[in-house]
C-alpha cells in the first residue's frame, strides 16, 4: 500500500526561513510604552515566535517621542483625529503622520506578511480606539500609524492583539498569514498561468471552507488566464483570494467541505467506515468535537487510499499542527 505524503505546515528551523510579521513593539517586551513599561504578549514570543519572525515597531518611540512621556489620546472628527496629549494639550498629529509615510514605505521592503497591533491604541490601535470630541469619549476609530498602515496594505492581514484570545479570530489571521505567504512564494518564483491552475487547484477546498461563492468567482477568472494578460490576473486573484481567506470558516461551511471529501471514498469505504465517519462528521456540526477529529480520520483515509489530489489540498494543512488552533470546539 502506498503511503501518500500530508501537506504539513511545520516550524522553520531557523528565523531566516519564518515569516516576517510586523508587531507593536510594547508586545514583544519593549520598554517603550508612555509610563516606560510594556505589554509583553507571550503567546505573539513564546508560541507565533516559534513560526514568525518580527518586526517591532513603536510610533510614538520610532516618531522622536521620549521615555516616559505624557499619555495621549485621539479627538476631534473620528475620520480624521487629532493626536494630543492629555495634560499639556499639545497636538502631535503632524508629528506621528510625518513618521507614518516614511515608516509605511520602509516597511513595504521588510516583505511583511501580517501586523498584530496593540488595542486601544491611539496610534496602533486597530479598533474602538476611544475618540474624544468635547471632551466625551463619544465615538471610535482606529490609531493614526495602523489606519495608514491598513490604507498602504490593504491586503495584508492585520489583527490586535486582545482579538487573538478569541479562538476563531485568532485561528482566521494565523491562517491567512500563512496563505498570503504562500501566495507571495508563488508570485515571487516567476509567476505563469500553469503556476497559478495549481496554486489555485490546491486551494480549492480551503476557499470553498471561507467562501464558495468567492471561490466559483476566482474559478472563472483562473479558467480566462490566457485570454487576458497575466499581470491583470494575478493582480485580482491576489485581492480575492485573500478577500475570500477573510470570510469565516465556519462549522456548517466546513461541514460541507468535510462531506464533499467524504465523497471520493463513497466506493471505497465499507459500511461500518461511512457510518463513523459521518458519525464523527455531525458529531462536528453539533459542535461536540472539534475540527482536528473529523480532520484526523480523514486524513487517515486519504493516506490509506493514496488519494494524491486530497493529499495535495492546503485545507488538510493550513497552519502549522502544533497550534492546534483546529483544537477547539
Amino acid at each position: 500500500m502506498k503511503n501518500s505524503r500530508m501537506p504539513k505546515e511545520k516550524a522553520p528551523a531557523d528565523t531566516a526561513n519564518k515569516i516576517i510579521v510586523g508587531v507593536s513593539a510594547c508586545l514583544l517586551g519593549e520598554k517603550v510604552r508612555f509610563d516606560g513599561g510594556h505589554k509583553h504578549d507571550r503567546y505573539i514570543t513564546d508560541t507565533l515566535g516559534n513560526y514568525f519572525s518580527f518586526v517591532g515597531v513603536c510610533p510614538e518611540v520610532e516618531s522622536g517621542m521620549s521615555i516616559p512621556r505624557e499619555s495621549m489620546r485621539l479627538e476631534g472628527n473620528p475620520a480624521e483625529p487629532r493626536l494630543v496629549t492629555g495634560k499639556s494639550r499639545i497636538d502631535k498629529t503632524d508629528q506621528m503622520q510625518s513618521f507614518c509615510r516614511r515608516r509605511v514605505k520602509e516597511l513595504a521592503a521588510e516583505d511583511l506578511c501580517g501586523f498584530i497591533f496593540k488595542k486601544d491604541s491611539p496610534s496602533s490601535g486597530l479598533y474602538r480606539v476611544k475618540v474624544y470630541v468635547n471632551g466625551s469619549p463619544s465615538a471610535a476609530g482606529s490609531g493614526l500609524f495602523a489606519a495608514a498602515f491598513v490604507k498602504a496594505f490593504p491586503l495584508m492581514p492585520v489583527e490586535e492583539e486582545g482579538r487573538l484570545n478569541d479562538p476563531d479570530i485568532r485561528e482566521n489571521f494565523i491562517e491567512r498569514v500563512f496563505g498570503y505567504r504562500r501566495l507571495k512564494n508563488m508570485l515571487e518564483r516567476g509567476p505563469t498561468a500553469g503556476r497559478l491552475v495549481t496554486f489555485h487547484t490546491a486551494h480549492k477546498l480551503q476557499m470553498m471552507a471561507h467562501s464558495n461563492v468567492l471561490y466559483r468567482s476566482m474559478g472563472a477568472l483562473v479558467a480566462h488566464v490566457k485570454g487576458r494578460k497575466l499581470a491583470e490576473v494575478l493582480s485580482e486573484y491576489e485581492t480575492m483570494y485573500m478577500h475570500t481567506l477573510a470570510q469565516p470558516a465556519t462549522v456548517k461551511k466546513n461541514t460541507n467541505v468535510l462531506m464533499h471529501i467524504m465523497g471520493y471514498f463513497k466506493k471505497v469505504l465499507s459500511a461500518g467506515e461511512k457510518a463513523e465517519l459521518l458519525d464523527v462528521i455531525d458529531d462536528y456540526h453539533a459542535r461536540l468535537v472539534p475540527l482536528v477529529v473529523p480532520m484526523t480520520l480523514l486524513r487517515h483515509y486519504i493516506r490509506k487510499f493514496d488519494d494524491h489530489y486530497l493529499a495535495g489540498q492546503t485545507y488538510l494543512a493550513p497552519h502549522p499542527a502544533e497550534l492546534m488552533l483546529r483544537n477547539h470546539v
